[in-house]
């Protein structure tokens, strides 16, 4: 590992049930045999062990107070130096961060995926490419309701009610309006197979000059 260069740091975000996850994926195992790591921003929603369990479950995890992104950033920061970093877990059970942790080593490829990476300066200035996966509204709500009930043993009502009450609010406010910063778009997520290969095209290229 070269620590004379910076790490490259793509971001990529897009609403819930977009594909910005699938997209995250293809790239990183695109390139699995090389200095490549994913951060997450699902695992840096606050420590709310502060609060009781009937106000945590009031949290909205669509709304960008619900992340610790000062934490996220200074992690971010330190990868971009070539330091390790502890990152958290959040139990979703309790609605609150979890004791363990997990020890990431720096990479040259960093990915940073979530709904919400584009709406803080900090953050979007450290990254190299900003990508938004576009995807329309009733495909995303299809997908998502598909995976809460398969996955997660919600009802279509209560899948339905958030969604309608919480996610599409949160959505037309705070993500769809990060899509200006972005540097590429990229329609229909994961399946839109050109557009990935042209991403990891792309990183290829800047891994190549540096």
């Amino acid at each position: 590992m070269n620590k004379l260069t910076k790490p490259i740091v793509i971001g990529v975000t897009g609403g819930s049930g977009s594909g910005k996850t699938s997209v995250s994926r293809a790239i990183f195992d695109h390139f699995s045999g090389h200095s490549i790591l994913m951060l997450e921003q699902d695992f840096y929603y606050k420590d709310q062990s502060e609060l009781s369990f009937e106000e945590r479950l009031k949290t909205n995890y669509d709304h960008p107070f619900a992340f610790d992104t000062e934490l996220l950033v200074q992690h971010l920061q330190d990868l971009i130096e070539y330091k390790a970093i502890d990152k958290p877990v959040y139990d979703y059970s309790r609605h609150t961060r979890s004791e363990d942790i997990i020890h990431q080593e720096p990479k040259e490829v960093i990915i940073v995926e979530g709904i919400l990476i584009l709406d803080d300066p900090k953050l979007r200035a450290l990254m190299d490419i900003k990508v938004y996966v576009d995807t329309d509204d009733d495909i995303r709500i299809i997908r998502r309701i598909k995976r809460d009930i398969e996955e997660r043993g919600r009802t279509l009502d209560s899948v339905i009610e958030q969604y309608l009450n919480v996610v599409k609010p949160m959505h037309n406010q705070f993500v769809e309006p990060t899509k200006r910063y972005a540097d590429i778009i990229i329609p229909e997520g994961g399946r839109n197979q050109v557009a990935v290969d042209l991403m990891t095209t792309k990183i290829h290229s800047i891994i190549d000059y540096r």
